[in-house]
Formats: C-alpha cells, sequence, structure tokens
C-alpha cells in the first residue's frame, strides 16, 4: 500500500442507487443516543474544544457506516451521506488523510442537531 493511499470503506453504493432506496434510515432510530461503539473516539476528537485538526476523513467515513448511514461516491472528491433522512455532500480531503476544520465543524453540528453525542 503507498504513503497516499486512501482507505475506503467497503459498504458504499453507486450513484444510480435512487434516493427513495438509500433514505431508509429513520431519526427515530438514532434520536438522543449515545454511541458504543468504536466510533466513539472519533466522536470525541470531533465534539472536543478547540476542534481538532487530527481527525482522519476514513475514520468520519467509518463513523458514518456505523452509525447506518449510506455514502455514495459522487463526482470529483464528493461524496453523499444519507442518514437521519437527509442527504449531505461533503469533499473527501486530499493527498492528506486529515479533515479540515471547517468540515469537522459541519458535520458535528449536524450529528448535534440529530442527538447524536459522543
Amino acid at each position: 500500500m503507498s504513503k497516499f493511499a486512501i482507505w475506503k470503506p467497503r459498504h458504499r453504493v453507486s450513484m444510480a442507487a435512487t434516493a427513495e432506496t438509500a433514505l431508509t434510515t429513520h431519526l427515530s432510530d438514532f434520536a438522543s443516543t449515545s454511541v458504543p461503539f468504536c466510533g466513539t473516539k472519533t466522536l470525541e476528537l470531533m465534539f472536543s474544544r478547540p476542534v481538532s485538526a487530527n481527525v482522519r476523513w476514513a475514520d468520519i467515513e467509518a463513523l458514518f457506516l456505523e452509525l447506518g448511514a449510506t455514502v455514495m461516491e459522487r463526482e470529483g472528491s464528493r461524496i453523499a451521506v444519507v442518514l437521519f433522512g437527509q442527504v449531505q455532500v461533503y469533499h473527501r480531503p486530499h493527498p492528506w488523510p486529515t479533515t479540515d476544520k471547517g468540515a469537522i465543524a459541519s458535520i458535528r453540528k449536524w450529528l448535534e442537531s440529530n442527538g447524536v453525542k459522543p
């Protein structure tokens, strides 16, 4: 594996997947719950103040998948994350694996508004 290889989660769907099929996650499944899984460390980093600059994008994608999201590849380095009955589009960072602070703050705000806490 090269130095700049990016880990890609196994659970992906193509852009051909319909929005109706992808929007199967219900808010009631996740509202006001703590996250008792491997993504706890990632959540703690994302919710820390000041915002951490050491959160790997691969860990954030893994967190989305553990929450039950569907991750769809979009054009370029963009991905669509379907979770809580909503679609959010994010830019996968490159060539470095760490996520910028603005993206982390945006993701944190979205997760907080849907009841996800570390």
